[in-house]
């Protein structure tokens, strides 16, 4: 198996320094991950992780979180996030990347009307050609806005993490990134669409990565992709799985392996599976509540146990897909 020459997942900060650091060492030793994507809505927090993982060896790319901001609060969090990165940069040159944010069409009130996510999601699950071009249009000024405040303060490359549905003129950045999941609605054009984005970014001088992909560990999953989290009912105390859907591995280990196996022969410059822990989704022995199986990481952690992670079969396939090494 090859594997894109970047190789590497998410990390959303939820530890103190200390493990922290353990997880950038699992990440480079275990994982075999070149590189880390390190998000925080607090721009300290997320400069201290990212600064961790440069000083344990790997790449880093910095990416600032702030869900459901409007424009002039997602300007004045990425100027904080871009100046602690320039730092990093100066300190480290060539090994820090700034993401401006991942798919503001969803996660951010610049584009899409909804005062909550979970509101615009609604309207993107049944998006047609009038909605499109809405995005297209109002997602243009909000990127240009931003990519100049990290220009202003910062000297490296600089990318987007775009959802699939968002189009974009990708001429202002240093890299193309794109959230790249696969799921029963695209499985049989997969293949074509990543050609395609690669073919675009190739044409226009630029790398390609992939900035998520992923799915939960239950049967089924894979065919859900990025709507695995959507079998927890979170209007329950606590929040319970709906329906049945049994707990599968194996499931979640064959799509990301698969997938990472794609993109080496794609082409594709570097992928970031999503991700390496999710404690707001905990493993527990209750079917009803064993959340982990909704969620995304590679690792799993018992209700009150976060620093005490438990790889799962996602996490050994990654490892074996990352490993330069592996088959030799």
């Amino acid at each position: 198996m090859t594997a894109p020459s970047m190789r590497g997942v998410s990390y959303a900060v939820s530890h103190p320094p200390a493990v922290v650091r353990r997880v950038m060492t699992t990440i480079r030793d275990d994982l075999h991950a070149t590189a880390v994507m390190v998000l925080d809505t607090d721009p300290r927090a997320l400069v201290a992780a990212c600064r961790i993982a440069l000083e344990e060896g790997l790449d880093v790319l910095v990416r600032p979180s702030l869900e459901n901001a409007r424009l002039p609060e997602l300007t004045r969090h990425l100027r904080q996030v871009a100046e602690g990165a320039e730092q990093l940069r100066r300190q480290h040159p060539g090994q820090v990347t700034l993401l401006l944010g991942s798919e503001f069409s969803l996660t951010s009130r610049t584009v899409l009307p909804g005062r909550h996510t979970f509101v615009r999601l609604q309207l993107l699950l049944r998006s047609g050609p009038l909605l499109r071009r809405r995005i297209r249009t109002r997602l243009a000024p909000v990127l240009a806005a931003l990519l100049a405040t990290a220009r202003a303060e910062f000297r490296g490359p600089v990318t987007y993490a775009a959802g699939a549905w968002e189009q974009l003129d990708w001429s202002g950045f240093d890299v193309v990134g794109v959230n790249l999941y696969r799921s029963g609605r695209n499985t049989a054009r997969y293949a074509d669409l990543l050609h395609t984005r690669v073919s675009a970014a190739r044409a226009a001088g630029k790398p390609f990565i992939v900035t998520e992909f992923g799915c939960g560990a239950f049967t089924g999953a894979d065919v859900q992709g990025p709507g695995s989290f959507r079998i927890v009912n979170w209007f329950t105390d606590p929040p319970a799985i709906r329906g049945d859907h049994p707990r599968d591995e194996h499931t979640q280990a064959a799509y990301l392996s698969g997938l990472i196996e794609l993109y080496g022969a794609a082409g594709v410059d570097g992928c970031f599976a999503f991700t390496f822990v999710m404690p707001e989704f905990p493993r527990g022995d209750d079917p009803r509540h064993d959340l982990d199986r909704a969620g995304f990481g590679l690792v799993s952690v018992r209700p009150g146990e976060p620093d005490a992670w438990a790889p799962k079969e996602a996490f050994h396939a990654v490892a074996r897909a990352f490993d330069p090494s592996a088959g030799r």
